[in-house]
């Protein structure tokens, strides 16, 4: 591991500071490419216009017409919290925008049973429902031939996603046969958001078909719907499915957060941070991705996501509430289901390299593994091993299905594609983006598929890259030891690409002991100061001095509030 601290460009955080930002938050923000205090407005007005993201006034013409027909429109969502977000965002905002209850409905795969995206199987389920218009969230992007079977059913097509789209071996881009594709990340699309995730997609089309009804005299300005009132979803979904926190990503998140500290948020939001124990009033990002996000996807990994979207669309509180706490039980099944997994598998790699280095990248699989968590397991192996991971599990029709997470320097989708032309047929499906991608496989070809992916990553990853390094803050002023500056640092919107703060300082262990059989409690001694600190999953003891990375949080214990330290990384100081 390696410690480095980012660089602070003097004149920017100078002027920052001049403006009135916090001193902290100044040099924060600078080091993270902030040179203005305008870029830090987070108002509605500073989000990018509609009009620029392709397809979205074509989509919104059609819906239009479709809720002025009487015509039926079907979601075909994502089992994921994305999915869920974006399938709420739509049932919710075509209701807002003049659909009748009995006009909007929606299907999500089963992951167990369909797989992912729009699938010929889930067109019979569409057809079904007597849909007139298809509307994929979340997905879509390589559905060619679903999308084929839809329009010859006589379906007008939708797709609403933001994954990339498929290239061929020629390196032309593929893109399915829809009536509309709406998706920053398609050939021609000018909106300067690539990193819009699914749920901020569909958002962004009901602006659209709002501008479209009020240009068709359905409302005027001063009395339109309050597509703003959805923000909340769009900020758990973008949060959830680790969107990259660019200025407009951002300016969502905070919108969102803003409403649910004001107490304004949809009934299933509420009831997820009560079933968390999470404050909403002091909701923060890191409740998106630690607390909300992980219930929601617990339904899509051992139950059905319709128990996700069920609350995240109803107005009901009480049903909310029930379905919030289904999904708190569902995810602590969850919780043990993954820790038992883990386990299993980090035995399988003391197993395959006892005494080795990992290889560049890592692909493990075991018939006893379960399909709706091989996602958060490579996750946890690939922060542990800093390897790019993929966790395979037999699926119900017999095929590996395997989930990969990836690295800095190493994309996890482009690898797929590599390991598809070189190994024609041996991909049965695969998808996703530069840090997660999935992919199914015969359990035969597991081992090509661990070879070549293992070739891959010799060939392009330089073997710097397979050092862990965390980027810090550098040192924390003693001053900024405070509960008012945690609360301003946990204020503020940070994630992918904006991230988190991370400070860094030479500590002295002064003591130090297990608590809950996993997790080391520190006394420490920084900048002359005695603080208390915690390293949650860390059970090797610290030598006496020791070069921390670590975050500041609040622990609050009986109505007292002291800054705590939470350890990240930790090097020799020599």
């Amino acid at each position: 591991m390696k410690i480095t601290a980012r660089e602070v460009p003097p004149r920017a955080a100078w002027t920052l500071e001049q403006a009135g930002v916090h001193p902290l938050l100044a040099r924060l923000f600078a080091s993270r490419g902030v040179r203005t205090a305008e870029e830090l407005d987070d108002s509605p007005a500073r989000l990018l216009s509609p009009g620029d993201l392709k397809g979205a006034t074509q989509a919104a013409t059609l819906l239009a017409d479709a809720i002025q027909q009487g015509q039926r429109i079907c979601i075909v969502a994502d089992y994921d919290c994305d999915g869920a977000t974006a399938c709420a965002v739509g049932l919710r905002g075509l209701k807002m925008l003049g659909a009748r209850l009995d006009q909007v409905s929606f299907v999500v795969p089963d992951r167990a049973v369909h797989g992912y995206g729009l699938t010929p199987p889930i067109v019979d389920m569409v057809r079904a429902k007597q849909a007139d218009v298809l509307v994929t969230v979340d997905n879509g992007m390589a559905s060619h031939e679903a999308v084929r079977r839809a329009r010859e059913q006589g379906l007008k097509v939708i797709i609403t996603d933001h994954h990339l789209p498929v290239v061929l071996d020629d390196g032309q881009v593929s893109l399915p046969e829809a009536d509309v594709i709406v998706n920053p990340n398609q050939p021609g699309c000018a909106f300067a958001s690539k990193a819009l995730v699914g749920v901020g997609v569909m958002f962004y089309v009901l602006l659209a078909l709002r501008a479209e009804l009020r240009q068709r005299g359905v409302f005027d300005a001063a009395n339109q719907p309050r597509i703003d009132n959805l923000l909340d979803l769009v900020a758990l979904g973008t949060i959830a499915d680790v969107g990259k926190l660019d200025d407009n990503n951002r300016r969502l998140v905070a919108q969102g957060l803003k409403r649910i500290r004001a107490g304004r948020m949809q009934p299933g939001i509420a009831a997820l941070f009560t079933a968390a124990g999470r404050d909403p009033k002091k909701a923060t990002s890191q409740d998106f991705g630690f607390a909300l996000g992980p219930r929601v996807n617990a339904a899509g990994r051992l139950a059905e996501m319709g128990l996700g979207i069920e609350c995240l669309s109803t107005d009901d509180a009480g049903r909310a509430d029930a379905l919030a706490r289904q999904l708190d039980t569902i995810n602590r099944e969850r919780r043990e289901l993954e820790s038992g997994m883990r386990e299993q598998a980090e035995q399988l790699l003391e197993n395959l390299m006892p005494e080795d280095e990992p290889p560049p990248a890592v692909a493990i699989y075991d018939p006893d593994f379960h399909e709706g968590v091989v996602g958060i397991v490579a996750s946890r192996l690939k922060d542990r091993l800093h390897r790019p991971t993929f966790v395979f599990a037999l699926g119900q029709d017999g095929l590996l299905k395997g989930s990969g997470r990836s690295i800095p320097g190493f994309h996890l989708r482009d690898a797929l594609d590599v390991i598809s032309k070189r190994h024609p047929g041996l991909l049965k499906r695969f998808g996703g983006h530069a840090m997660a991608a999935g992919c199914t496989i015969a359990e035969e070809d597991f081992d090509t598929f661990d070879a070549e992916l293992i070739r891959i990553a010799q060939e392009g990853l330089d073997p710097s890259l397979l050092l862990r390094q965390i980027s810090t803050d550098g040192p924390l002023d003693a001053q900024w030891f405070t509960p008012e500056t945690v609360a301003e640092l946990d204020s503020a919107v940070w994630g992918p690409g904006f991230d988190a703060p991370v400070f860094s300082d030479l500590a002295e262990v002064l003591g130090q002991r297990l608590v809950g059989e996993r997790h080391l409690k520190l006394s420490l001694r920084v900048q002359g100061q005695v603080r208390d600190g915690i390293w949650f999953g860390r059970t090797e003891p610290l030598p006496a001095r020791t070069q921390l990375a670590y975050r500041v949080s609040l622990d609050e214990f009986q109505g007292r509030q002291r800054v705590q330290i939470v350890v990240e990384g930790a090097v020799d100081p020599a």
